[in-house]
């Protein structure tokens, strides 16, 4: 499916009880969509074609935090997208809104006859629910699909169990997408997502070391999302609009930067990522603004360089190799 700067903004609800304020019918696709991969967007899809037939809205239903960071603590995988960003991507698929349950302990703990209690309590008009054939929820992941399939038939909503998707024979998933990312197979994760691998990170300060060797950065911080190994990158970048409904800028060619600069750094300094515009507006200020970076290739490893003016010529080289990647890849059908 399509994904595509949002024609509007979406409804953001967070608390089942609002669920009220909404008119039906109502179609909720439930899950955590982490990376929204083509599996996700099956399960998005199947609720669209869901709610055309019964002329209603898509609203997706999905939880904060990862449970994962909830009930596995210290062991919990890195997420591919933190919540804003997760947000902004749902909108560009064309949800009619957006449901973020918090989920704790006690949450946790829930029987999940309660949970759908509640869905069908505040949801006045609920015609069916999409979920993947193999989610589960409640305490100890005792619900599934065929609980509430029951559960449905009583209350009168229909629930649609939307098969994997699968690629060379294994189930597309955010795990084996993770397991992408850390051997740095960015043309798998392209494969996986149905698009290139991307984050949004918000600009920081930070020492303008890339302003002093002539190639202005801007510093992000991506909220502890997974990214790939440390090394250089042909990316494309846009600073996203700061007003939601606004349209969204055209992607420029960038190199992105991520690890410790060993060039200018001490040993052991903590990791950066480091984002070079190459056509970026001239005194443009981007602190404080999301930017958007969509990765294409490594260009190559991160290294220790014997002076600065050796970082300098490696970095103008990055900077064609770059250009010239990112224009392929453009032209690519």
């Amino acid at each position: 499916m399509a994904i595509e700067p949002p024609s509007s903004p979406l409804r953001r609800l967070d608390a089942i009880p609002q669920l009220a304020e909404l008119s039906g019918p109502l179609v909720l696709a439930v899950g955590m969509f982490d990376g929204l991969h083509l599996g996700h967007q099956a399960v998005l899809q199947t609720a669209f074609d869901t709610a055309a037939e019964v002329g209603g809205k898509v609203l997706v239903v999905t939880f904060e935090p990862h449970p994962a960071q909830v009930l596995g603590r210290a062991r919990a995988p890195q997420i591919l997208m933190h919540l804003p960003y997760k947000q902004r991507l749902l909108e560009r698929c064309g949800i009619d809104g957006l449901l973020v349950v918090r989920f704790d302990d006690a949450f946790a703990a829930q029987e999940p006859t309660e949970f759908v209690r509640q869905l069908t309590t505040h949801a006045a008009d609920l015609r069916a629910i999409v979920v993947g054939r193999d989610w589960a929820f409640g305490r100890g992941r005792s619900g599934d699909v065929a609980l509430l399939e029951r559960l449905g038939a009583n209350a009168g909503f229909r629930v649609i169990g939307v098969p994997p998707v699968e690629r060379h024979g294994e189930k597309i998933s955010s795990t084996r997408i993770r397991a992408a990312l850390e051997a740095g197979d960015l043309e798998l994760c392209r494969r996986l997502l149905g698009r290139r691998f991307s984050v949004m990170g918000t600009v920081v300060a930070g020492r303008r070391l890339g302003r002093q060797l002539g190639f202005p950065t801007a510093n992000l911080d991506v909220h502890g999302d997974r990214l790939p190994p440390s090394g250089v990158y042909a990316v494309r970048a846009r600073a996203l609009p700061e007003v939601a409904g606004e349209t969204e800028p055209e992607w420029q060619p960038a190199v992105a930067n991520l690890g410790r600069r060993p060039t200018v750094e001490s040993a052991g300094a903590a990791p950066t990522v480091e984002v070079h515009v190459l056509e970026a507006a001239p005194g443009l200020d981007l602190y404080g603004r999301e930017l958007e970076v969509e990765f294409h290739r490594q260009l190559r490893a991160e290294r220790k360089f014997a002076g600065l003016d050796q970082l300098k010529a490696q970095i103008a080289r990055d900077v064609e190799q770059a250009r010239a990647v990112v224009a392929a890849v453009a032209q690519t059908p």
